[in-house]
C-alpha cells in the first residue's frame, strides 16, 4: 500500500489546476459514492487528480485499477486499510478494468461510512448493470468532450460564461454583441471543429489526428473488449462499420445493405451500432414518434463529434454534416434530441432547428412555432436566426 500512497501523492502534486473541465464545478463531493463516466481522452483522470487537491495529502488516495497491485490485492482490502488510517476520499480510475468492481464498491459503500469514493468508468459500461445494484448508491456524472467555450479557455486563454439554451434562444443577439468584445468567433470556430474536442492538441494537426485514431483503436480494442468480451472478428467488423459510417454521415442506415457489407446479421448489426453509440464514437437519433428498443435500428447516424469526422475520413467531410454534428454534440449533453418531420433537429420535443450556412432560408420551418434557423459563418443573429458558434457555450 505504501507504494500506492507514494504514487498517488506524486500524481496529485504534479497535476495542473490552470484549466478545469466544466464538471469540476458541478460534482457534489459530499456524495459518498460518485461515478464519472466518459469516453477515453476526455480528461477523467485529470479531473480526479484535481478533485484530490481539496484534501490533505494523507486524506486522499488515487489508484488506477490496472495497477499491478491489484493482481494480488483486492480493492475492498485497500479501502479497508485506507479507512483504518483515517482516509477520507478514494479516487478510483478506470473501474471497468477490475473484475469485481461492482460488488466490491457496494461493500465499500455499505461498510465504510466515513469514506467517500469517486470512480471513473468507460462510457461503454452500464454501471447499474452489474452483479450488485449501485443505482440507489452512486450519483453519476458524464464528462463530455471539450465545448467551444472550454476550447477558448484552454487554448486561447479567453474565459466566457456558460449559457443555457433558453438564454441563447431569448437573448442571442445581445449575448453575441457582448462576446464579440473578447473574441472573434469565426477565427477560432473552424479550428475548434477540426482539433478542439479533446484536451491534447500540441500544435501539430496530423499528430493530433493520429492520437485521436489511436484513442479510437483503444476504445474498440481495450474498452469494448474489457466490458463486452468481443472476439477478434467482431472487433474487426466494428472497425469496418465505424469507417462506413464516418464516410457517409449523416447516415440513414440501410440495415440489409450494411449487413451484407460488414457480414453481420441484423440483430448483431443493431447491437454493434448501440455499442458504438455507448462508446461515444457515433450518435444514434430516432424520429420523434418512434419508440426506442433494443431491436429498432436508429433512423439516422452521425459521428459523436466533428474531430472524429476529420480524423477518420480525412478532409473528405461535408460542411453541412460538420455543422449538424457540432450542434448535436453540444445539445445532446443536457437535452433530448429527435428527428422531426420538418427541419433538422427537434430538441426536448419543443424547439425545432434548421441548420445551415449564412444564406440558409427559413422556408422549411416557416410559420412553425418555436422554430429557429441556426447559421454558420455569421457573428450575430436576429430574431429566430442564431449563430451556430453560440451553441458551443452550453457547458
Amino acid at each position: 500500500m505504501e507504494r500506492l500512497v507514494e504514487k498517488s501523492a506524486r500524481k496529485i502534486n504534479q497535476v495542473s489546476m490552470a484549466f478545469k473541465r466544466y464538471l469540476y464545478h458541478e460534482i457534489n463531493t459530499s456524495n459518498r459514492l460518485t461515478a464519472i463516466k466518459g469516453a477515453r481522452g476526455t480528461g477523467k483522470t485529470t479531473l480526479l487528480l484535481q478533485l484530490a487537491k481539496a484534501y490533505q495529502a494523507d486524506e486522499v488516495l488515487y489508484v488506477a485499477l490496472d495497477d499491478l497491485f491489484f493482481s494480488e490485492n483486492t480493492l475492498y482490502g485497500l479501502a479497508e486499510k485506507f479507512n483504518q488510517i483515517g482516509g477520507k476520499l478514494m479516487l478510483i480510475d478506470e473501474v471497468h478494468k477490475y473484475p469485481n468492481w461492482s460488488r466490491e464498491l457496494k461493500l465499500i459503500y455499505d461498510d465504510f461510512l466515513d469514506l467517500k469514493v469517486i470512480f471513473t468508468s468507460s462510457s461503454i459500461l452500464d454501471i447499474y448493470k452489474g452483479e450488485s445494484d449501485l443505482s440507489r448508491r452512486a450519483v453519476t456524472y458524464t464528462l463530455a468532450e471539450l465545448s467551444f467555450r472550454e476550447y477558448l479557455m484552454l487554448y486561447e486563454k479567453i474565459e466566457l460564461p456558460v449559457l443555457s439554451l433558453q438564454e441563447i434562444l431569448n437573448n442571442h443577439t445581445s449575448i453575441s454583441l457582448e462576446f464579440l468584445k473578447q473574441i472573434t468567433p469565426l477565427k477560432h470556430f473552424p479550428k475548434y471543429l477540426k482539433i478542439g474536442n479533446y484536451p491534447y492538441f500540441e500544435h501539430n494537426e496530423e499528430e493530433y489526428f493520429q492520437k485521436l485514431r489511436n484513442t479510437v483503436n483503444l476504445i474498440l480494442e481495450v474498452d469494448l473488449q474489457t466490458t463486452e468480451n468481443l472476439d477478434f472478428q467482431t472487433l474487426a467488423k466494428l472497425k469496418r462499420l465505424l469507417f462506413v459510417i464516418a464516410s457517409n454521415v449523416p447516415f440513414t442506415p440501410n440495415i440489409q445493405k450494411i449487413s451484407d457489407t460488414i457480414q453481420l446479421n441484423r440483430n448483431a448489426l443493431v447491437r454493434s451500432l448501440q455499442l458504438l453509440d455507448r462508446a461515444a464514437l457515433i450518435r444514434m437519433i430516432y424520429k420523434q414518434t418512434r419508440s426506442i428498443s433494443l431491436l429498432n435500428k436508429p433512423d439516422k447516424l452521425w459521428m459523436q463529434n466533428t474531430n472524429l469526422m476529420f480524423a477518420i475520413s480525412g478532409d473528405h467531410v461535408e460542411i453541412g454534416t460538420v455543422r449538424e454534428t457540432f450542434f448535436m454534440q453540444n445539445l445532446a449533453h443536457n437535452h433530448v434530441l429527435s428527428l422531426p418531420d420538418k427541419g433538422d433537429v427537434l430538441v426536448d420535443n419543443t424547439f425545432l432547428f434548421e441548420i445551415g450556412g449564412k444564406n440558409k432560408t427559413k422556408k422549411q420551418i416557416a410559420n412553425l412555432e418555436h422554430a429557429f434557423v441556426v447559421h454558420d459563418d455569421i457573428e450575430i443573429g436576429f430574431q429566430n436566426s442564431i449563430p451556430l458558434w453560440l451553441f458551443g457555450f452550453l457547458y
